[in-house]
Protein backbone atom coordinates (compact mmCIF):
# COMPACT_ATOMS: atom_id res chain seq x y z
CA UNK A 1 0.00 0.00 0.00
CA UNK A 2 1.10 3.39 -1.26
CA UNK A 3 -0.48 5.62 0.99
CA UNK A 4 -2.09 8.84 -1.16
CA UNK A 5 -3.45 11.76 0.07
CA UNK A 6 -5.65 14.39 -2.31
CA UNK A 7 -6.38 17.60 -1.71
CA UNK A 8 -8.50 19.49 -3.67
CA UNK A 9 -10.42 23.12 -4.06
CA UNK A 10 -13.33 22.58 -6.10
CA UNK A 11 -14.06 26.90 -6.22
CA UNK A 12 -12.22 29.51 -4.99
CA UNK A 13 -13.56 29.62 -2.03
CA UNK A 14 -11.17 29.14 0.80
CA UNK A 15 -13.54 26.75 2.94
CA UNK A 16 -14.17 24.28 0.47
CA UNK A 17 -10.97 23.27 0.54
CA UNK A 18 -10.76 19.26 1.31
CA UNK A 19 -8.83 16.02 1.29
CA UNK A 20 -9.04 12.30 0.75
CA UNK A 21 -6.59 9.49 2.07
CA UNK A 22 -6.51 6.77 0.06
CA UNK A 23 -4.45 3.42 -0.07
CA UNK A 24 -3.28 3.38 -3.56
CA UNK A 25 -3.06 5.45 -6.37
CA UNK A 26 -5.71 3.31 -8.38
CA UNK A 27 -8.07 4.02 -5.03
CA UNK A 28 -7.40 7.82 -5.30
CA UNK A 29 -8.48 7.95 -9.40
CA UNK A 30 -12.00 5.97 -8.77
CA UNK A 31 -12.15 8.39 -5.71
CA UNK A 32 -12.00 11.66 -8.30
CA UNK A 33 -14.43 9.66 -10.87
CA UNK A 34 -16.57 8.94 -7.84
CA UNK A 35 -16.49 12.54 -7.30
CA UNK A 36 -17.17 13.38 -11.12
CA UNK A 37 -20.35 11.23 -10.50
CA UNK A 38 -21.82 12.59 -7.34
CA UNK A 39 -21.85 16.16 -9.24
CA UNK A 40 -23.16 14.07 -12.19
CA UNK A 41 -25.62 12.92 -10.20
CA UNK A 42 -26.35 16.75 -8.54
CA UNK A 43 -26.93 18.33 -12.08
CA UNK A 44 -29.59 15.42 -13.17
CA UNK A 45 -31.06 14.53 -10.14
CA UNK A 46 -33.89 12.46 -12.06
CA UNK A 47 -31.18 10.16 -14.18
CA UNK A 48 -31.69 6.40 -13.29
CA UNK A 49 -28.09 5.95 -14.82
CA UNK A 50 -24.93 7.98 -15.54
CA UNK A 51 -22.68 7.34 -18.11
CA UNK A 52 -19.54 9.77 -19.37
CA UNK A 53 -16.81 9.28 -21.53
CA UNK A 54 -13.27 9.80 -20.71
CA UNK A 55 -12.88 13.59 -21.46
CA UNK A 56 -15.50 14.12 -19.15
CA UNK A 57 -13.81 13.89 -15.95
CA UNK A 58 -10.38 16.02 -17.28
CA UNK A 59 -12.91 18.79 -17.88
CA UNK A 60 -14.07 18.10 -14.49
CA UNK A 61 -10.84 18.36 -12.98
CA UNK A 62 -9.76 21.52 -15.16
CA UNK A 63 -11.94 23.29 -13.94
CA UNK A 64 -11.66 22.64 -10.29
CA UNK A 65 -9.34 25.69 -8.62
CA UNK A 66 -6.64 23.65 -7.09
CA UNK A 67 -6.02 19.45 -7.57
CA UNK A 68 -3.23 17.75 -6.23
CA UNK A 69 -2.12 14.64 -5.10
CA UNK A 70 0.39 13.59 -3.02
CA UNK A 71 2.10 10.07 -3.02
CA UNK A 72 4.33 8.50 -0.25
CA UNK A 73 8.17 7.81 -1.27
CA UNK A 74 8.52 4.79 1.49
CA UNK A 75 12.32 5.13 0.45
CA UNK A 76 12.51 8.72 0.48
CA UNK A 77 10.05 8.98 3.39
CA UNK A 78 8.33 12.15 2.40
CA UNK A 79 5.84 13.22 -0.16
CA UNK A 80 5.83 14.10 -3.55
CA UNK A 81 3.50 16.25 -5.26
CA UNK A 82 1.66 15.47 -8.98
CA UNK A 83 -0.40 18.00 -10.96
CA UNK A 84 -3.54 17.43 -12.19
CA UNK A 85 -1.77 16.42 -15.89
CA UNK A 86 -0.39 13.18 -13.30
CA UNK A 87 -4.00 12.44 -12.35
CA UNK A 88 -5.83 13.19 -15.67
CA UNK A 89 -2.91 10.15 -17.00
CA UNK A 90 -3.92 7.90 -14.18
CA UNK A 91 -7.56 8.35 -14.56
CA UNK A 92 -6.89 7.58 -18.61
CA UNK A 93 -4.47 4.66 -17.66
CA UNK A 94 -7.82 3.24 -15.15
CA UNK A 95 -10.36 3.82 -17.30
CA UNK A 96 -8.91 2.04 -20.25
CA UNK A 97 -8.23 -0.81 -18.06
CA UNK A 98 -11.77 -0.60 -16.88
CA UNK A 99 -13.03 -0.52 -20.55
CA UNK A 100 -10.61 -3.27 -21.82
CA UNK A 101 -12.25 -6.02 -18.72
CA UNK A 102 -15.95 -4.63 -19.32
CA UNK A 103 -14.93 -5.89 -23.44
CA UNK A 104 -13.34 -8.90 -22.63
CA UNK A 105 -16.75 -10.36 -20.66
Amino acid sequence: MTPIRLLVQPTQRIEGRTYANYGSVDECMEGICKMYEEHLKRLNPRSKSITYGVSQPFEFIDRMVDLTCMVFLEDRQTYKSHNREWVKERIYMLLSQQAQLEGSE
